[in-house]
């Protein structure tokens, strides 16, 4: 956890970055995500051989959080910058909200022994799991119930994995969003992944595996906008 910082990066609005906003910030959410990977990336991309050592998540056009092992560089001057050192201290027990981007995906047995098994994300298999619904309504009622279960179920193996038990009841976990993202690259393959926003409450089990965690971040397409926890502490009217 040493050296970890949160920051907080905002598109500037004078003349000169207004002028770029199309390019910047286009309005298709795929391009929207793409350009946004490309300009966080800019952010940390000192060295020609650096990796990738943050997660970030858009907060809104323009927007960024970002979890990371240094401060960023604005080279080009194109964002206002606030960060500040993370480094929370944690106990056994504590309760804390979180809110979590993610992709959630497990992977399939492979097709062939010594092959690597497909990722598929949790939401899909479960859906297609389902039985033909001709009701509209209730096909809509038991999609989000399956995408539910399926979201909670692996953020519990995602808990005993790495040192905390999420709240599963309905009240406590909710999923705020759900969106396809379809990004388009010059020949190439499409990126393509479903993204969900999920809000919860959790308990923490063992703080050195969870602390540790979160720089590394929850499920797939990490280096697009997913996998990272934010926490903060319980509001005192939540009751275990």
């Amino acid at each position: 956890m040493t050296g970890l910082v949160l920051v907080k990066a905002k598109l500037r609005r004078d003349l000169s970055a207004n002028a770029l906003a199309a390019l910047l910030v286009p309005a298709a959410s795929g391009a929207r995500v793409g350009a946004a990977h490309r300009l966080v990336w800019a952010l940390f991309a000192d060295a020609p051989e650096r990796r990738r050592d943050f997660l970030w998540r858009q907060t809104s056009p323009g927007e960024f959080l970002v979890l990371a092992a240094r401060p960023p560089e604005d080279p080009h001057d194109l964002f206002q910058i606030k960060h500040k050192p993370f480094a929370p201290m944690l106990h056994p027990g504590q309760r804390l909200a979180f809110s979590l981007r993610a992709n959630p995906v497990v992977a399939e047995a492979p097709a062939e022994p010594g092959k690597r098994g497909k990722r598929r994300d949790v939401v899909t298999r479960a859906i297609a799991a389902l039985p033909l619904q001709p009701d509209p309504e209730k096909r809509r009622a038991e999609r989000f119930a399956a995408m539910q279960g399926a979201v909670g179920e692996w953020l519990a193996r995602q808990g005993d994995r790495h040192g905390f038990s999420p709240d599963m009841r309905a009240d406590r976990l909710r999923i705020d969003d759900e969106d396809w993202v379809q990004i388009s690259r010059d020949g190439r393959r499409a990126i393509n992944f479903l993204a969900i926003g999920l809000e919860g409450v959790l308990t923490v089990d063992d703080p050195a595996k969870f602390l540790a965690r979160l720089p590394v971040g929850f499920g797939a397409a990490r280096a697009f906008g997913c996998g990272l926890m934010l926490i903060r502490r319980a509001p005192p009217d939540i009751d275990p």
